[in-house]
Formats: C-alpha cells, sequence, structure tokens
C-alpha cells in the first residue's frame, strides 16, 4: 500500500464516482479502477460499493476513508513544513491583524530586525481563523491574532490583554460633556458600528459576545467592511464604535475616544505558530515579542 492509493481512493470517495475522480487526477479511468481493485484486494475486503450511482463506501470504506484522509494530511503537512522549514534560513513570513499593526507590532519587527539584519521579512494581513490556515499550510511562520483557537498543531501565547475603548464622534454629547468614561449599558441604543463583516470569526464575534454574557441587547447595531471604515463613519457622526487601545489616536482631531468602566472588556492579542517547530529565528521573534509586548501599557 502505497501514499498514492490512499489519494486516489479519497478522491474517488470525495467525487463519488470513478470519471470524475480520474479527471481531477489526470489519470485515465481504468488505471484508477486498477488502482482501487489492487488497494481492496490488498486488504481483502470491498471498500467502495459499486452496485449503487452515485457510488457509496461500504462500512470498512468509510472508517479506511477517514484514516487515510488524516494520513493524507499529515504527510502534506510533513512535506510543506520542511520545505518552509528551508526557506526560513532567507525570510521569516509573518501575519497580522490589522488592529496591530497600529500598536506595538512595529516595534516587535523592528527588535526583531537588530538580531537577524539579513533576513527579509513578509508581512501578510489575515484574520485570526486565516493566520492557523496559513500556518498549517506553511505561508507563514507566526501570525499576531485576537481569536482564542484551540488546535493541537498550534502553539499560542498571549502576549497582552488589551482594552477595548469607545470612538465616539467629535460632536456627540459624550465627547461634548468631556466623559471620562462610560459604560457599555449607555451604548444599548447607540448607532454601533461592528467590524469587521467579513471574514468571520473576528472580532465582530468578541464584542457581540461581550454584549452577550453582560445580557445587553443592541437596538441599533450595523456591520461594516474594516476597522478604517468604521472609523471613517465614526469621524463623519454616522455612529459609535469600539477599537483596541492602540488604535485611540486615530483621527483625533475627529473622534473622542472615551475608556469603558468595565475593565474586563478586553482583546487579547496572540502570537501563533506551529507547536512543533521553533527555529533560533522563531525563538528569537517570541522573545522579542514578549518583551516589547510586556513592557508597553495596554
Amino acid at each position: 500500500m502505497e501514499l498514492r492509493h490512499l489519494r486516489y481512493f479519497v478522491t474517488v470517495a470525495d467525487c463519488q464516482s470513478f470519471n470524475e475522480a480520474a479527471k481531477k487526477l489526470h489519470i485515465s479511468q481504468p488505471p484508477l479502477s486498477r488502482q482501487i481493485k489492487q488497494l481492496e484486494e490488498e486488504l481483502n475486503i470491498e471498500l467502495i460499493d459499486r452496485t449503487q450511482r452515485p457510488i457509496n463506501l461500504t462500512d470498512a470504506g468509510v472508517f479506511f476513508y477517514e484514516h487515510a484522509s488524516r494520513i493524507i494530511s499529515e504527510a502534506d503537512y510533513l512535506k510543506s513544513m520542511t520545505r518552509r522549514m528551508a526557506r526560513t534560513q532567507n525570510t521569516i513570513s509573518i501575519g497580522f491583524v490589522s488592529s496591530i499593526l497600529y500598536g506595538t507590532l512595529p516595534k516587535v519587527i523592528s527588535g526583531f530586525r537588530k538580531f537577524y539584519p539579513n533576513i527579509e521579512v513578509k508581512l501578510y494581513e489575515l484574520n485570526s481563523w486565516q493566520q492557523i490556515e496559513a500556518l498549517k499550510c506553511g505561508k507563514i511562520d507566526a501570525g499576531f491574532g485576537r481569536m482564542r483557537f484551540e488546535d493541537p498543531l498550534i502553539d499560542r501565547v498571549v502576549l497582552r490583554e488589551e482594552k477595548l475603548v469607545a470612538a465616539v464622534p467629535i460632536n456627540h454629547k459624550f465627547s461634548r460633556e468631556k466623559t471620562t468614561s462610560i459604560s457599555l449599558l449607555d451604548l444599548q441604543h447607540e448607532p454601533l458600528l461592528l467590524y469587521p463583516k467579513e471574514p468571520r470569526p473576528s472580532l465582530i464575534d468578541q464584542i457581540l459576545d461581550i454584549f452577550e454574557e453582560r445580557k445587553i441587547q443592541l437596538s441599533n447595531s450595523s456591520e461594516v467592511r474594516e476597522l478604517q471604515v468604521a472609523l471613517g463613519l465614526v469621524a463623519a457622526g454616522e455612529g459609535l464604535t469600539l477599537v483596541p487601545n492602540t488604535v485611540a489616536h486615530i483621527r483625533k482631531d475627529e473622534i473622542c475616544y472615551i475608556e469603558l468602566d468595565d475593565y474586563h472588556v478586553t482583546s487579547p492579542i496572540i502570537i501563533s505558530s506551529r507547536y512543533h517547530e521553533k527555529s533560533e529565528v522563531l525563538k528569537t521573534l517570541l522573545k522579542v515579542a514578549r518583551m516589547n509586548y510586556t513592557k508597553q501599557t495596554p
């Protein structure tokens, strides 16, 4: 039994057709059918019920499919990570969510370059979920995100819990009255702008969870594409939004940033990397990140 036999079988099962699978694999159908038949003969068991259209797997075939899929996935992961390891001798690729770029991340990159001035740093704007997938396929080596995910292949370190603040139009009553802090309940009936609309899950889901945990039902919220759009609409007087504290320097002539009286309303900054991959280059990045986020105030 070879890895190609597993790939052939999984493709046939996914396509539910030998003809479609052959097209996808770029081979003709007769050799594909023979390869699957040889696999069944080696196992001495029927994996595919050929009497039905589209074809179905037998009970044994379903069991074999689940394990074959996992083996293929692990083999692909091993191949991509081995290639990635070779590339990290000259480059390091880092994913980030946009709000983190306004804070300490540039200092982390600058600090890292002092240790490795000849290594090229590639930056990719990806949401937290996209970073996990990019780590698994080897597109990036580390990711700075805000969403908590559990994945056995990914190592995650919370660098900081960052306070969220309210971004309010400069002519809003909260701004005019020079309000120093507001509660989430104060925002219940305000036109609240939530972002990013896509892809999900993202910061928008964190904020919605915060309101739900406090049993606050928003009556006038809307979703916008991204952080900059939300801040632009706030500056235009079209609503309010919640942003990480490190963003609270943008458009300060048009927007007033007000603290929340609930200090537990935070968004984490999390660095993610592949669990078993800790090159010296990556270790240095993690060390510099921890150092910078620890000494910087939230």
